[in-house]
């Protein structure tokens, strides 16, 4: 498949999955300007890195998790070089030791199947289920990617955009988490 870089919602969007045309119409209705990418299915970071090339942004590595008891859900967005140990994360929020969430739980509260975690499956989120982590380096760049629900298509916005419209739009708000490099985490 050809990957070209477009603006704005697909042309053929009335082919596409209703959690995927609520994504358009949440950034359209809020007039923020983004740019799609249609390509294969990714669910590896190399697969998506081919995806950023085009895109030119760094998709974010998007972990669904949870507590031991699966009572409290958290949404981790990362740079996909960074690794998180769930002892000093969990340290930095005041939970308990987390684990990754269940896909029967990422279905039920964001409407998203795995490998199609994305940070807009929070305007599916009504009950407020999810609380959003946010690694600090992803606020250092000007373009975030990620999946519009549905792993087969990538956007890309700008981070002011995302963070001081959308995520406000969704009625969700984010929690700023400190996660180390590579280079400084222990094996």
């Amino acid at each position: 498949m050809l990957m070209t870089l477009e603006k704005g919602r697909p042309a053929d969007w009335e082919t596409r999955l209703p959690k995927e045309i609520r994504c358009y119409d949440l950034l359209d209705g809020l007039q923020v300007e983004y740019y799609r990418v249609d390509h294969e299915h990714t669910d590896t970071m190399e697969a998506c890195q081919e995806v950023d090339k085009i895109l030119q942004a760094d998709t974010c590595k998007n972990l669904f998790l949870c507590n031991r008891q699966q009572t409290d859900f958290y949404l981790l967005l990362t740079p996909g070089d960074k690794v998180f140990k769930t002892k000093d994360l969990s340290k930095q929020i005041g939970s308990s030791r987390l684990s990754f969430a269940s896909g029967e739980h990422m279905e039920r509260l964001l409407d998203i199947t795995p490998g199609s975690c994305s940070i807009l499956g929070l305007m599916n989120d009504k009950d407020k289920a999810v609380r959003l982590l946010v690694d600090e380096d992803v606020l250092k760049g000007e373009w975030i990617g990620m999946h519009p629900c549905i792993n087969t298509t990538s956007l890309k916005l700008r981070r002011e955009e995302l963070f001081g419209r959308v995520l406000p739009a969704m009625g969700h708000e984010m929690t700023v988490v400190q996660l180390l490099p590579p280079e400084e985490t222990e094996t």
